[in-house]
């Protein structure tokens, strides 16, 4: 039997209407499309005093690589995974940021919410943790976040920066930096209008070279290293010291993932034809035991939740249909390594340059190449905002609160914490408290001694 016999026999291609060179296509297409997170996600977490940004590359493109490799060879879906937007935003600005932990004990925090959802695909009591969570609020959170994100994006691109009148402020944008930002940001617009596959990579890569000949931009002065400072460096002992934030931050990743993944299976299914009337996915339990072994991979690897992305509908677009594509792409996620030295140049901080060095003051970070894209995808985010019933007061205020105090508040925990406590809060006013789940009762009660305590 050839390679392409056995290949067939295994992944079914040709059973679900497929082709070698398809999977192979959508694959890579899927690859283009999400490799983005490879640029992003050593930005975004080297900002977390010890972490460095080769070990977070690393770590980055082995779990995606574990992840997306189980997807495809268990559960048999062109799906793949990498570390989520949102749930890096929330590791580096929220949990080793606002909480004050270190990097060690977030990365406890991650593995300890990859158990449980380990857990949750072999008791498969995921549907009844689901249904806790209100719609408002499940079509608020990825949305709030889009929007944390973006606002982040504004920072680093800086077209925004601090005032000491009103908090923030319009920077000037005849400068380097805001310029670089805006021809980033509408041409990774133009590319997505056309449905360039990888338009965000592109335009990534092409705000880099613009800054580079305009000198926005400086070459490193220190070549690049990779480093594993990250790996196995897990701390739980601080997770002791601080067990009610720590319980905070291990229920935050845990529901992210969780409905994060729900909707991002349920979407994909959909589109490439697994799903049927009985609106249920097959497999589904070895799809969430990939992201599962993913998250607690990464975390051990040091890198914030993986799951799947929602970019893997280009892949099924362009004619994927079989675990082969994410095979594909988990090979890809391998050798991203070896563009280590252009990922340096890309997520280098220019704040320094353009703000100064002032000891008695906060070190605004600045990465012009990257900023656009972190827009963008504040932007992708936005569409779930659209299935928020509005006109209904006691769904329509706990969901725009929720991205109201993210933004404004500038904390993940803080936005959610609002949509759950006004959630019971109007509910109960309205004389519908049988709404609310029980337990998210209980939540919110415990948000609120939360706030009693901090006080």
């Amino acid at each position: 039997m050839g390679v392409a016999k056995r290949l067939d026999a295994y992944f079914g291609i040709e059973a679900a209407g497929s082709t070698l060179r398809r999977e192979f296509v959508g694959g890579l297409t899927t690859f283009a499309t999400m490799s983005y997170i490879v640029f992003v996600q050593p930005t975004v977490l080297s900002s977390v005093p010890g972490m460095d940004f080769g070990s977070v590359l690393l770590a980055t493109c082995f779990a995606s690589a574990i992840a997306t490799f189980m997807m495809g060879l268990y559960a048999r879906y062109p799906f793949a995974q990498a570390p989520g937007m949102g749930e890096n935003f929330l590791f580096a600005f929220t949990v080793c940021g606002a909480m004050g932990f270190t990097f060690p004990a977030g990365l406890a925090i991650v593995l300890i919410s990859g158990l449980l959802l380990l857990l949750l695909s072999v008791f498969k009591t995921r549907e009844k943790i689901v249904a806790i969570l209100p719609e408002c609020l499940k079509n608020a959170i990825g949305p709030a976040i889009g929007v944390f994100i973006a606002f982040v994006g504004l920072q680093w691109g800086g077209i925004v920066g601090p005032s000491d009148a009103t908090l923030v402020r319009l920077n000037d944008l005849s400068s380097g930096p805001p310029l670089l930002t805006i021809f980033g940001f509408f041409l990774i617009v133009a590319l997505m209008a056309r449905r360039v596959a990888g338009g965000i990579l592109i335009g990534i890569l092409a705000t880099c070279v613009v800054g580079l000949y305009t000198e926005v931009i400086p070459w490193p002065k220190e070549p690049f290293t990779f480093s594993t400072n990250t790996f196995f460096r897990l701390d739980f002992t601080e997770l002791i010291t601080k067990w009610h934030d720590a319980l905070v931050a291990i229920a935050l990743f845990f529901f992210l993932l969780l409905f994060d993944t729900v909707g991002t299976l349920i979407g994909l299914g959909k589109q490439a034809g697994y799903i049927g009337p009985n609106e249920t996915l097959p497999r589904a339990g070895r799809a969430f035991l990939s992201d599962a072994t993913g998250t607690c991979a990464g975390a051990l690897f040091g890198t914030s939740t993986v799951l799947t992305y929602i970019e893997s509908a280009t892949g099924i677009a362009a004619g994927a249909r079989t675990g082969l594509a994410a095979v594909v792409t988990a090979t890809c996620f391998l050798f991203a390594p070896l563009l280590a030295p252009i990922v340096r140049i890309v997520g280098q901080d220019i704040g320094w340059i353009y703000y100064g060095v002032d000891a008695t003051a906060p070190h605004v970070a600045m990465y012009p190449a990257v900023a656009p894209a972190l827009i963008a995808v504040g932007f992708m985010m936005m569409s779930p905002l659209r299935h928020v019933d509005w006109d209904d007061v006691t769904e329509g205020v706990p969901a725009f609160l929720t991205v109201a105090m993210m933004a404004f508040g500038f904390a993940i925990i803080e936005g959610i914490a609002a949509g759950i406590i006004s959630y019971a809060l109007i509910k109960l006013i309205a004389g519908r408290p049988k709404e609310v789940h029980p337990i998210l009762y209980a939540v919110a009660v415990a948000l609120v001694l939360r706030y009693a305590f901090l006080m």
